[in-house]
């Protein structure tokens, strides 16, 4: 027999082998599959009975490396081939304290790793299999150990158990050809995986950003869009996705660089964001006002790859500031003309160089306490403002007669209008309530009085009262409504839901005529809601307004 012709037939096989494994292992991407060929594959080329692959614990987070010291790695089983599951822990002498260094530097590194040539080595190999083997009351025999490494980094060791089998100096040899090019494989997965990962990653933070984000192409044709964006511009994302960036954010009023706009300039290359401002229309009605950053990503050859657009709805900070610019002109104005008055009367009664008669001196006195009293409670409603800001807008709670307190209330204005005719329709048998009867005066002088301001003509306003139940969660709430209606200019319908705002005054020609700061109503249903009420509002433009307040007679109220 040609013993030399068999040996080169064997790694003919053996090498035929290897190249059809190696074009298996590069097609495989998904990790735990590729293990389980590597290792079975491994075994076949040697006929191994039993072996196992050890990763060393994925060393990066995100992409970028994490390098901890050597004697902190770690190594997990995953893959088997012809061992138990439940024998696994019998295995961990030989996940342990894994060390790999040249011969040429070996101490006490005095076991085989790689070969009978000794590339390379690992520490205590045979004194970790003897541990293994009292553990499992059996003999491995002779066992390999191939480390899987890429580019002097260590990613794990395949462990061969051969039993009976004896290994050859050219089964050393295959083996370790085969590692390397199993190792490539192992990298080329893992790279895989995380970059499905993180692009997992990036998918989710991209779709449960609370702001609006799209991805564009260098053509602004949208290819990504988040929930958060197509709520904002009312389109499903589905719809969104291959339109133009100006056929999504048709902005107006813009404020900056839209590059949303095909003709907005884009220097090639440039590492720079662009943002603007700008308002759109919903589809529904109403609009809205955006803040968007334009960030353009680009390729080594400076050529544009995405636009990255990250969309702010900045409606409320809007808002906010055109509160504080309200707050600032109402009260500016509201403050000044009370202390100009009382100033004015003030310095005229104080000249030296007049004598006043007691009439006159008395009217100007009068109007320095009317406008002291105007001034007191302009005060008296911003303090009440702040407490009902900070949650802290107390209540007496004791019985209230609403007939006694309705009827007094009417009295008093009767003496203070003749143009308009004050009318009470109360049910006789008008029930006792719970509240706060100063914090209810002021919920109906404040109506009753919008109610004169706003009825410049004059004409009737009716007071009046009934008894109802309501079913709310599951039961039956009796409560009392009470109405305050005029036959003034009304209120146009658009306005309606914003009445009950801080400093929101309806646009109208006797905005400009009455005084005000737009507090009146938010501090009514401060007070209303604090006495666990409703408040609500119908009005007809040119023909009147209708407030009603519903407080409850058997709950218990919120304070």
């Amino acid at each position: 027999m040609n013993v030399p012709a068999l040996v080169t037939a064997h790694q003919l096989r053996q090498r035929e082998y290897l190249l059809r494994i190696t074009r298996a292992m590069t097609s495989r991407l998904d990790l735990p599959s590729l293990l389980r060929l590597i290792l079975a594959s491994a075994a076949e080329m040697v006929r191994c009975p039993a072996g196992m692959i050890v990763l060393r614990e994925d060393p990066t987070l995100l992409g970028r490396p994490i390098h901890p010291p050597e004697n902190q790695a770690r190594f997990q089983v995953r893959a088997i081939y012809g061992i138990p599951a439940k024998l696994l822990p019998a295995f961990q002498p030989l996940l342990e304290d894994i060390h790999l260094t040249s011969p040429d530097v070996a101490t006490d590194f005095d076991e085989v790793a790689i070969g009978p040539s000794g590339e390379l080595y690992i520490r205590d190999l045979q004194a970790r299999v003897r541990q293994v083997e009292q553990r499992l009351g059996v003999q491995l025999g002779s066992v390999i150990a191939l480390p899987l490494l890429f580019e002097d980094e260590l990613l794990g060791v395949i462990y061969l158990f051969g039993g009976d089998t004896s290994f050859s100096q050219l089964d050393w040899e295959f083996l370790q050809g085969f590692a390397d090019q199993a190792a490539i494989a192992v990298r080329n997965a893992r790279l895989y995986q995380q970059l499905a990962q993180e692009r997992s990653v990036l998918a989710t933070i991209i779709e449960h950003t609370a702001d609006g984000i799209m991805i564009l192409d260098p053509d602004r044709r949208v290819q990504v869009i988040n929930q958060a964006m197509a709520a904002l511009i009312g389109m499903a994302p589905y719809e969104a996705v291959g339109k133009a960036c100006h056929q999504i954010l048709p902005l107006q009023n813009v404020e900056g660089t839209n590059l949303c706009q095909e003709d907005a300039p884009l220097e090639p290359g440039s590492d720079q964001s662009f943002r603007c401002e700008g308002d759109l229309e919903r589809p529904g009605g109403g609009h809205i006002s955006l803040a968007v950053t334009f960030t353009p990503i680009f390729d080594e050859n400076k050529q544009l790859v995405y636009i990255i657009v990250n969309v702010m709805d900045i409606t409320r900070f809007r808002e906010e500031e055109e509160t504080k610019s309200t707050f600032v002109s109402i009260i500016s104005h509201e403050l000044k003309t009370p202390v100009a008055i009382i100033k004015g009367y003030a310095q005229t009664l104080a000249r030296p160089d007049a004598e006043w008669d007691p009439e006159t001196a008395r009217q100007g006195l009068q109007i320095i306490e009317e406008e002291a009293d105007r001034l007191e409670s302009l005060i008296d409603t911003l303090l009440d403002v702040s407490r009902i800001q900070a949650g802290g807008l107390h209540l007496d709670i004791a019985d209230v007669d609403l007939r006694r307190l309705l009827e007094r209330l009417v009295r008093d204005y009767a003496t203070q209008t003749d143009k308009h005719r004050i009318e009470l329709d109360l049910p006789e048998d008008l029930p006792i309530i719970s509240g706060d009867e100063e914090r209810l005066r002021q919920v109906f002088t404040n109506l009753l009085n919008n109610a004169l301001k706003y009825s410049p003509e004059g004409g009737v306003i009716r007071i009046g009262a009934w008894v109802e139940e309501k079913p709310q969660d599951g039961k039956t709430q009796r409560r009392v409504v009470i109405y305050v209606a005029d036959q003034g200019v009304g209120i146009p319908e658009s306005e309606l839901p914003n009445i009950f705002d801080r400093f929101y005054r309806v646009d109208s020609s006797l905005r400009r005529s009455t005084a005000g700061a737009g507090l009146g109503l938010f501090l009514v249903r401060a007070i209303v809601e604090a006495h666990g009420g409703q408040i609500w509002v119908r009005s007809e433009l040119g023909k009147g307004t209708t407030v009603f307040v519903a407080l409850p007679l058997d709950d218990e109220m919120s304070s």
